[in-house]
């Protein structure tokens, strides 16, 4: 890490490069700027940020794809990704959280709150690594919250999405406790979930359970209210 906290930006849009750095370095930030996926990933190799600060729409590739290929890269799926884009519609953000992004802003925004959400982002996660246990066992299956992967007993993988590793973390760290939808939507999408209906996370819970296939019951629905996970396998 560097003697400040490194923040790479990427958008095509320069005006908007530069304004954000500008209130980014008033912080006391070192920023990086890309303009195209290419030169992100340059970046992300040869310099590893702290955060980034990532536009939906560039020249050369998706930012759904800049976000799919940073989260699933073991070095760098742990880097906070905070999304700047135009598009506003709950379809749009669904995406946005579902290749990996951990916050989503819509311009036009606020240089301001951009910051403080910047430092809200880094605060967390260096808090989240310094306190999470190097894995949690869970029924059948072991999770590791670091590295962001679970596992059977017998060391099988489970292949699951960033968002439903968040979700299955999240029944995790609270065993044998009811969550209820809302208190999942505030966990997992965090400053985005008043604008998650209750259906969407059952539609992921759904989709969690059945990648979990024999261990699915570790998940247990409480009807009306929300989830729980079951620490001990039935």
């Amino acid at each position: 890490m560097a003697s400040h906290p490194q923040i790479l930006i990427v958008d095509d849009e320069i005006d908007l490069v530069r304004l954000v750095r500008y209130n980014l370095e008033k912080e006391g930030f070192d920023v990086l700027s890309a303009y195209d996926g290419k030169t992100t990933f340059s970046l992300m190799q040869d310099h590893n940020p702290d955060l980034v600060i990532l536009d939906l729409m560039l020249p050369d590739m998706s930012g759904i794809k800049i976000c799919q290929t940073i989260k699933q890269d073991p070095q760098t799926k742990s880097i906070p990704i905070i999304m700047l884009t135009a598009r506003s519609s709950e379809t749009d953000r669904v995406s946005g959280f579902e290749s990996g992004a951990d916050d989503y802003v819509v311009k036009p925004f606020s240089p301001k709150e951009l910051v403080l959400r910047v430092k809200a982002m880094l605060s967390r996660t260096l808090s989240q690594r310094a306190a999470e246990p190097t894995k949690i066992h869970l029924g059948d299956i072991v999770i590791y919250p670091k590295s962001h992967t679970v596992e059977t007993h017998a060391g099988d993988s489970i292949s699951v999405s960033f968002l439903e590793f968040k979700l299955l973390l999240s029944l995790a760290q609270n065993p044998n406790m009811v969550r209820t939808r809302e208190q999942l939507i505030a966990d997992v999408w965090e400053q985005e979930g008043e604008n998650i209906s209750d259906r969407a996370v059952d539609t992921h819970i759904k989709r969690l359970r059945q990648k979990l296939g024999p261990s699915r019951g570790v998940i247990e629905t409480i009807r009306g209210i929300g989830y729980r996970a079951i620490s001990k396998a039935k």
